[in-house]
């Protein structure tokens, strides 16, 4: 049989296969395949397995001889907030030298640096930024990346960071999936009037999203929308993160919510009783609330290297939230002011080194766990057969390498709906 394109020879590939979130110890197989080979053809993986196997049954327009190398899924980015303006190199060091992100977003800091910085950009500015966050990302091997607003706070900006969203979403090498997260902070319209500011999320904000997203990119290639909300002390209570999640699900956008990165508010509580797909951070949930998470659908999303940032110590539980049974994900958080960071091997490393995790369930996190925490698990997060051919080529004869060396890029190859990239531009 004819194919696209034949990788054979990989001293291993790792397919991270699943019908579901990995669980418990399935979460601790990357389903390795030695002397591994993946078929292609039109975009979609139709063949894995052994070399020999392979090899007798597909011929192949375009060989790629991995003798030596590691095969596996593109990596998943499932939380980011990618499009922003501006810097907050300045209040790094502020950062080191002892303030806290809360003291810094009481004193107009923080995300509303940010906010202010975006504002004033233009839509080209924050196009050409994030064009080239996601080139350094796919150097890195995230294949497909979520793209969070919240840098605006009124509905003029949210909409043009949507806009900038869709924009990349056109020329990046990567799939792209769009969340809303106009209930990031309180603007200083609003100041000292939360109440205000949800009124307008959902009176007026999430209408004006619905609508641009029924005509987008995103709503035409069946790409999911999403509604998030910063579930936390001194920024959103769970009544109004309540109010801004059930608004966003009347207009069809599913749930998403960060919880319980400081203070545990009830959040991951909230994120069960709305069904929402994912609840993120979740760094000081408490243990009856975990159990009650891990029985649920919600893929729990951990996120360590806003931990190793901030200088904190104390990371989420993942080995308490594997033992109860969640599906866990990993992502970067890339963001201005508490997650500067591309990488998503390197929160792999982290994850292993300061949250217990094996590599293999850090590779499952960051690749099919991930892919559910955004809605496209069944397209890709994989390699299995009928999925989108999404693949990497690390240069080493082991998917452990990936989280055993620190600050070295092991990606020397990305194939994206099947065609092999380009990696210098």
């Amino acid at each position: 049989m004819k194919v696209d394109l034949l990788i054979f020879n990989a001293a291993q590939a790792t397919t991270c296969a699943a019908p579901a979130p990995k669980r418990g110890a399935a979460l601790a197989d990357a389903g390795v395949i030695v002397d591994g080979a993946v078929a292609i053809d039109d975009g979609v993986i139709v063949a894995v397995g052994e070399t020999a196997a392979l090899r007798g049954r597909y011929q192949a327009r375009t060989q790629i001889d991995a003798t030596g190398k590691v095969l596996c899924p593109g990596f998943v980015d499932c939380h980011t907030h990618l499009v922003f303006g501006g810097e907050r190199v300045a209040e790094f060091e502020r950062k080191l030298a002892g303030a806290t992100y809360q003291e810094l977003l009481a004193a107009g800091g923080g995300i509303l640096s940010t906010m202010r910085a975006t504002r004033n950009a233009s839509l080209d500015e924050l196009v050409a930024a994030g064009r080239r966050h996601l080139q350094a990302m796919l150097r890195l091997g995230s294949t497909t990346v979520e793209i969070k607003s919240g840098y605006g706070l009124d509905v003029a900006t949210e909409l043009k960071i949507l806009a900038a969203i869709e924009q990349l979403a056109a020329i990046a090498a990567q799939d792209i999936v769009p969340t809303f997260l106009g209930a990031h902070a309180t603007p200083p319209e609003f100041a000292g009037d939360p109440e205000g500011y949800v009124d307008l999320v959902c009176t007026e904000m999430l209408p004006a999203v619905a609508a641009w997203w029924r005509v987008s990119r995103f709503a035409a290639g069946d790409a999911p929308l999403f509604n998030d909300v910063f579930c936390e002390q001194g920024v959103f209570d769970v009544a109004q993160a309540q109010r801004v999640l059930d608004a966003g699900a009347r207009l069809g956008l599913r749930p998403k919510i960060h919880a319980d990165e400081f203070v545990a508010l009830g959040g991951a509580r909230l994120a069960i009783e709305l069904a929402a797909i994912s609840a993120d951070h979740l760094d000081v949930t408490p243990p009856e609330e975990r159990e009650l998470l891990a029985a649920s659908e919600t893929v729990a999303v951990l996120l360590p290297g806003v931990n190793v940032h901030l200088g904190s110590r104390h990371f989420a539980d993942a080995r308490a939230w594997i033992e109860a049974g969640a599906a866990i994900a990993l992502a970067t958080d890339f963001n201005p002011g508490s997650a500067p960071i591309l990488s998503l091997p390197l929160v792999m490393a982290l994850a292993c080194r300061y949250q217990r995790l094996r590599p293999a369930e850090a590779l499952n996190a960051a690749t099919i766990n991930a892919a559910h925490a955004i809605g496209l698990g069944d397209r890709l997060g994989s390699l299995e057969v009928g999925k989108q051919a999404d693949v990497l080529i690390l240069n080493a004869p082991d998917y452990r390498h990936l989280v055993y060396w620190l600050g070295v890029n092991l990606v020397e190859g990305v194939i994206k709906h099947g065609r092999l990239l380009d990696l210098s531009s």
